[in-house]
């Protein structure tokens, strides 16, 4: 609702903004007696117009009441002094000079207002989002969901749950060698041969994208991870010794961490993850 309210704010101020320029435009053309006047008035009103676009609507107001206040005095000076008639001039630029104020900060407050509910909206989006964008994996908040389903299914069918935590060594040193396109393909990469080293029925989540870490969960016991974590080893030597080494001009050394489930000392995904860094520690 605030998103609609927002973008017919923008439309009735720029509907407005447009058609006072119209106006303004049309009434300094047609009378050519009055023409350098009126081109003053207009950009004096423009300036006042652009000054409250970057400041408040409380200055703009201000400098609309000093030019109300110096124009009334300037048209009393010319009606008393000189004894001149007041005419449609005096008063048309009084109207159109606040006018120009408000449409330009309603424009102003209504791209504000677009782009606090764009900003929030992003903030919404990737609080949801259960999809890295870029390699199109299950992240952090798809695992605590999906952990908590299959760490239920271990209790109730006893069938053996673990999870493989899996960085890569150096990866600060890497950063600085490599570019960041070069560091996205190497994730990539590496997510590409994690999902074909499991089984259709484990599932695999990027953790962490800034420093890679990936989760995999595994329906099998911990020597069962085992064989899960030499073919992860192996595929990486592969990687490295084939057409990959020449692209990334570094050797990629995978650091992996796997810890069995237990409903007695693992009570939520986020300590099953815990865990499982633990023993990467261990790995060196």
């Amino acid at each position: 609702m605030r998103r609609l309210q927002g973008g017919a704010l923008s439309d009735g101020a720029f509907l407005l903004l447009f058609i006072a320029c119209f106006i303004s435009i049309v009434y300094t053309a047609a009378d050519p007696n009055t023409y350098v006047p009126n081109i003053i008035f207009l950009n004096l009103a423009f300036l006042i117009a652009i000054i409250t676009y970057f400041t408040t609507l409380t200055t703009g107001l201000m400098l609309n009441v000093v030019f109300v206040f110096g124009y009334g005095t300037f048209t009393l000076y010319q009606t008393v002094v000189e004894g001149d008639v007041i005419v449609t001039q005096n008063y048309f630029w009084l109207l159109m000079t606040p006018i120009f104020t408000v449409a330009t900060w309603m424009f102003t407050l209504a791209s504000r207002q677009l782009q606090q509910e764009n900003e929030e909206l992003k903030k919404t989006n990737s609080s949801l989002a259960t999809m890295d964008e870029k390699t199109s994996l299950k992240n952090s908040l798809a695992f605590q969901n999906d952990a908590t389903v299959f760490m239920a299914l271990s209790v109730r069918y006893h069938m053996p749950l673990t999870l493989l935590v899996l960085s890569v060594k150096y990866w600060d040193e890497i950063r600085r060698m490599i570019g960041e396109e070069k560091l996205m393909e190497a994730v990539h990469d590496l997510s590409k041969l994690s999902q074909t080293s499991i089984r259709t029925n484990d599932s695999l989540y990027l953790l962490n994208r800034d420093n890679p870490t990936w989760g995999m969960l595994l329906f099998t016991d911990r020597e069962g991870a085992n064989f899960v974590i030499e073919r992860l080893k192996s595929r990486v030597d592969d990687l490295n010794d084939s057409e990959y080494a020449e692209k990334y001009k570094v050797e990629l050394v995978l650091k992996i961490g796997a810890i069995e489930y237990d409903k007695d000392t693992i009570p939520t995904p986020v300590s099953f993850i815990a865990q499982a860094k633990k023993q990467l520690e261990y790995d060196v």
